[in-house]
């Protein structure tokens, strides 16, 4: 099969879910869209169980973090269209407060460990999630290191001064 036109992919998802996603953009010629948590397991069942979209596999899940924005986190999901080479990319905002998502594992087994890394990284609870625990860091551990809540360079330390870098 050929690849699929991103129109076509946009209007299968508006027929489907009507105002619920939203195209953010097509970098690149990836479909990005965006939608809600109440919708994500729904648009996921939808794409990868499609007769003629057919996303089978999950690529990755991982999450972004943008302090400035009023949902802070991002969760990023990236399917894979094996029998059109088709992919797109979905993208569910929350809040640092409610950082709350149901589980991919319902769909992909192979979403447990994604998740988890997301979780330990980032600290989105996957809600469902069959063994959602630390996978990288200790368990004890309790900061979220790609989370952007520390200063990037320490101000104390004294081989960091400008001069030395010509600034």
């Amino acid at each position: 099969m050929a690849r699929i036109p991103n129109e076509q992919l946009i209007k299968a998802i508006a027929d489907k879910f009507d105002n619920q996603v939203t195209v953010i953009g097509e970098p690149y010629e990836l479909l990005t869209v965006e939608t809600g948590r109440e919708q994500i397991i729904d648009l996921l069942t939808f794409l990868k169980t499609d007769p003629e979209l057919k996303f089978i596999f999950l690529t990755d899940i991982t999450a972004v973090h943008y302090p400035e924005l009023e949902k802070q986190i991002g969760v990023i999901y990236h399917l894979h269209s094996l029998t059109t080479n088709t992919r797109i990319r979905i993208k569910v905002f929350l809040t640092e407060a409610d950082v709350h998502i149901p589980t991919a594992t319902v769909l992909w087994d192979g979403a447990n460990w994604m998740e988890r890394e997301t979780y330990d990284l980032f600290g989105v609870i996957f809600d469902g999630h069959p063994d959602l625990r630390r996978i990288l860091n200790v368990d004890d551990m309790t900061a979220f290191p790609m989370r952007k809540e520390f200063p990037l360079e320490d101000p104390n330390r004294v081989d960091k001064k400008d001069f030395y870098f010509g600034r």
